[in-house]
């Protein structure tokens, strides 16, 4: 079953990064969205009808909150340990902001919320990244959404704005493992970040209440039923 309704106002948080900005323009795109906000740092280099930039501080919620409100909350807030410089910097945006974010738009009546997470997420890990990205996913679970995703992709393929050798390498390393062993290891296969963003503005249209929880091996399925609702234009 899908959404008919027209009119949604998408909310994004994450936009200037990867996997965010795919998220935006699909939305853009997307006839069931006549209002796309961003929350961002600084203003995107994009101008669109839709598109409406709501320039924040992330270390001041009570100054945004109020903004907080719409149908479709995704969440594309992100970073490494490299970038952030440390375990205390990493958990502020990966943790706090992101679960801030769901706060608010829990608190203001936003029906769906859509967070990229990431394949091994684990509040018991011993990895501190895993750890982190699996504590979000239980925090978030308390807020009582009508309808909350959580997609959890692999290493991720694409072109950044930032240099992030390292996972250009993994993923070249992935692949080729994947290969060698036939596919063995799909669950841990690199993914594209704009099939990432696909499959969440895809199941963002579904009437599908509760908690759902998405592989990153079921993202490219996912990814493709969105071209049946939206044309793409290069």
């Amino acid at each position: 079953m899908e959404i008919s309704k027209d009119s949604k106002t998408a909310l994004v948080f994450g936009a200037t990064g990867l996997i965010g900005g795919h998220v935006t323009q699909f939305l853009l795109l997307h006839p069931a969205y006549e209002k796309v906000v961003v929350f961002v740092r600084r203003p995107l280099a994009l101008e669109h009808p839709k598109l409406v930039q709501q320039v924040v501080d992330f270390d001041k919620p009570e100054s945004f909150k109020h903004l907080v409100k719409g149908d479709d909350l995704f969440c594309c807030l992100g970073t490494t340990m490299a970038k952030a410089g440390s375990k205390e910097a990493f958990y502020k945006v990966d943790f706090t902001y992101a679960f801030q974010a769901a706060q608010m738009g829990s608190i203001n009546g936003v029906g769906q919320y859509l967070l990229v997470s990431s394949v091994g997420a684990d509040p018991g890990s011993r990895f501190f990244y895993s750890k982190v990205k699996g504590e979000l996913e239980a925090a978030v679970k308390t807020l009582g959404f009508w309808s909350l995703h959580i997609f959890q992709p692999s290493v991720l393929l694409g072109e950044r704005n930032e240099n992030r050798f390292g996972e250009q390498l993994a993923g070249k390393i992935g692949s080729i493992f994947d290969r060698l062993t036939g596919g063995l290891l799909t669950k841990y296969r690199p993914i594209e970040a704009d099939v990432v963003a696909k499959a969440m503005v895809s199941a963002a249209q579904g009437v599908k209440p509760g908690v759902h929880v998405y592989p990153s091996h079921f993202l490219q399925g996912l990814a493709a039923e969105i071209d049946q609702a939206m044309v793409l234009r290069k």
